[in-house]
C-alpha cells in the first residue's frame, strides 16, 4: 500500500488510488502543479496537461526513447541504466526508428487490417460460443484478453497453441516486472529463446516457400543491404506480441465495463448501432490504455523543471485526454462525441504503428458481443479487478446476462 500524502512531489503510479481513479489526481494536480514529480522508482516527472505532453512527445532531441519503461526496477541506484528488451521502433530515436518503423508500416495499413477484420470476428464470435450459454462470463478473462493475442499470433504466424505462454509473458514482464524484476528476466529471456527459434525456423524455409506473414517479413527485410540482426528482429516480435495483447486486452475491457456499468449508454449504441464509430473514440479517449515513458539523455530545464540526465518524464497521455483545455466536458464521457482529437496513441513520430488493428479489434469485439449478448451488467462491482503502471484496465470483470 502506498503512503502517497504530496501526489505534486511524491506521486505514485502503483498506488491503489490512483490505479483506480487517476482522473481524480489528474484534475488535482493541474491545479497546483501541472508537472509532477517523484524519488520513488528513481527521479520521475509527470506532466497531466495535454499541451506539455505534445511538446514532450514531439522532442526527441531532448527526450529519448530509449527506455519507455514507467519504472525500470533498481533505477534509483543507476539512473542511467535500462532493462527493457530492445524493441524497434518504439524503444529507437532516429535514426534507426526511421527505417525500423518504414518497415513495418504496410503491415499495419488499412487495406492490411482489411484483410484481417474477418478473422477477428471469427475469434470473437468463438469466445461468445464458450460462455454466451452460461448468462454470465468474466469480459475481461474470457473474452477480451484473448481477442488481441489470437490476432496478432496469426499475423506474426506463430502457434494459437502458445496462447497461454503469450498472456504470461504479457501479464509478468509489463505489469508484475514493474516492481519483481527478476521475476521479468525470467519470461523475457524465455521469449528470446522462442522468438530465436522461430525465426530460425522461417530461415530454414526456402525464400519462396514462406509463409506471407510478419514473421517472414522480418526475417526477409535488409536495412543498406544486410539482414536485420536477431536482436532486432527478436525485439520487433516482442513490441509486435505483446504490446498489441496488453493494451487492446485493457481497451476491450474498460469498454465492456462502463457499458455494463452505464446502461444508458449500452441501450442507446444498441439502438443507434451508427454511433459505433465515435463510441470507439470516446472509448479511447476515455479510457486510454497506456502510458509510456522518456528518458532524459542531458540536462535539461522544461517548463521551469529541472531535468537531470537519467531522469524519466512519463507520457500520460490518459491525462491529456481529460484535460479541460482540450475537450469540453473532458471527464464526461459522450458517446456521440463530435471533437475528440484524442492521443490514445500517443503523438509525434511514436504514435503507435498498430492504431488501426486497435480500432479494428476494439471496434469488432464490441460489435459481436452486443449483437449476440443480451443486455448485460456487472455481476459484482466489489470483484472488478484493475491494475495499472504502463497499462491500465480490468483484468478481472464479472459479468451476467
Amino acid at each position: 500500500m502506498s503512503t502517497t500524502t504530496d501526489w505534486a512531489a511524491d506521486f505514485d503510479i502503483l498506488d491503489p488510488r490512483y490505479i483506480l481513479d487517476p482522473a481524480s489526481i489528474w484534475s488535482q494536480l493541474r491545479g497546483v502543479c501541472p508537472v509532477a514529480q517523484t524519488t520513488r522508482y528513481g527521479r520521475t516527472w509527470m506532466p497531466v496537461e495535454y499541451e506539455v505532453i505534445a511538446k514532450i512527445a514531439h522532442d526527441v532531441e531532448h527526450f529519448s526513447s530509449r527506455d519507455i519503461a514507467v519504472i525500470t526496477p533498481n533505477r534509483e541506484l543507476d539512473p542511467t541504466a535500462t532493462i527493457m528488451l530492445e524493441a524497434p521502433p518504439i524503444t529507437s530515436d532516429p535514426p534507426v526508428h526511421t527505417w525500423a518503423r518504414r518497415l513495418l508500416l504496410p503491415a499495419f495499413g488499412p487495406s492490411a487490417i482489411d484483410a484481417v477484420t474477418p478473422v477477428t470476428r471469427d475469434v470473437a464470435n468463438g469466445l461468445i460460443d464458450g460462455v454466451i450459454e452460461r448468462g454470465e462470463a468474466d469480459a475481461a478473462s474470457d473474452y477480451a484478453q484473448h481477442v488481441p493475442v489470437r490476432v496478432i499470433a496469426q499475423m506474426l504466424g506463430v502457434p494459437l497453441d502458445d496462447e497461454e505462454t503469450f498472456t504470461r509473458w504479457a501479464v509478468v514482464i509489463l505489469q508484475e516486472g514493474l516492481t519483481n524484476i527478476n521475476h521479468a528476466i525470467g519470461s523475457v529471456m524465455e521469449l528470446i529463446t522462442y522468438f530465436g527459434e522461430r525465426a530460425a525456423e522461417r530461415r530454414a524455409v526456402p525464400p519462396g516457400e514462406r509463409p506471407a506473414d510478419l514473421l517472414t517479413l522480418l526475417v526477409e527485410a535488409e536495412v543498406d543491404g544486410e539482414p536485420l540482426t536477431d536482436r532486432h528482429v527478436i525485439g520487433s516480435c516482442f513490441l509486435l506480441l505483446l504490446a498489441g495483447i496488453d493494451t487492446t486486452w485493457s481497451a476491450i475491457g474498460s469498454s465492456l465495463w462502463h457499458l455494463a456499468a452505464n446502461p444508458e449508454d449500452q441501450a442507446r449504441l444498441r439502438a443507434e448501432p451508427e454511433l459505433m464509430t465515435t463510441a470507439v473514440e470516446e472509448f479511447l479517449r476515455f479510457y486510454s490504455p497506456v502510458t509510456m515513458a522518456r528518458y532524459v539523455p542531458e540536462d535539461i530545464d522544461f517548463e521551469g523543471c529541472p531535468m537531470r540526465k537519467g531522469d524519466k518524464v512519463l507520457m500520460t497521455f490518459p491525462a491529456g485526454n481529460r484535460d479541460p483545455k482540450m475537450f469540453e466536458d473532458a471527464d464526461k464521457f459522450v458517446i456521440d462525441r463530435a471533437r475528440n482529437r484524442h492521443f490514445a496513441f500517443g503523438s509525434g513520430i511514436h504514435r503507435c504503428l498498430g492504431s488501426n488493428l486497435a480500432r479494428m479489434e476494439l471496434r469488432v469485439a464490441l460489435e459481436e458481443w452486443l449483437r449476440r449478448v443480451p443486455t448485460f451488467e456487472l455481476a459484482d462491482p466489489d470483484a472488478v479487478v484493475w491494475t495499472g503502471g504502463q497499462v491500465r484496465g480490468p483484468r478481472r470483470l464479472p459479468v451476467r446476462w
